[in-house]
């Protein structure tokens, strides 16, 4: 699949590390290095821009060794970024851990997960056929 990018970063283009990756990393486009207060949040830049096809979305979610390293998360993870956005892409980054966070330029902050999506219509009815989960609620599959 092909997609239009515009990189006004002074980074490489995001690319996949591994033949098997499902994201690629985002990189923190900032003039100067910003620190990060615990349960402070923030939105960093990237400096790409991006024109995904209709029908396809880009998710923007957590790097999982700043999450358990360091605390550093992506507060709306997955951020959506759909088809017709046209704006930087920009990671609300949140630090969950005790410590200050410094984020440099370049650091690699995110991951982004190219997908496929589905449009949905909706179809009102009065009646939802019965299942052995029912309406249990959360957690309850039965399962143990």
């Amino acid at each position: 699949m092909q997609i239009k990018i515009i990189n006004k970063s002074n980074h490489d283009l995001p690319h996949y590390e591994t033949i098997a990756s499902a994201g690629m990393d985002l990189r923190a486009n900032i003039s100067e290095s910003r620190v990060l207060k615990p349960l402070e949040r923030s939105i960093v830049g990237t400096g790409l821009f991006i024109e995904l096809p209709v029908g396809i979305e880009a998710q923007v979610r957590p790097r999982s060794g700043l999450a358990a390293k360091k605390g550093i998360t992506v507060l709306n993870a997955p951020g959506t970024i759909d088809a017709d956005y046209r704006g930087e892409i920009g990671v609300i980054l949140v630090n969950l851990s005790n410590e200050d966070f410094t984020i440099s330029n370049g650091e690699r902050i995110a991951q982004l997960v190219i997908a496929k999506h589905e449009r949905a219509k909706w179809e009102e009815v009065e009646i939802l056929s019965n299942t052995n989960r029912g309406a249990g609620g959360f957690g309850s599959t039965g399962t143990k």
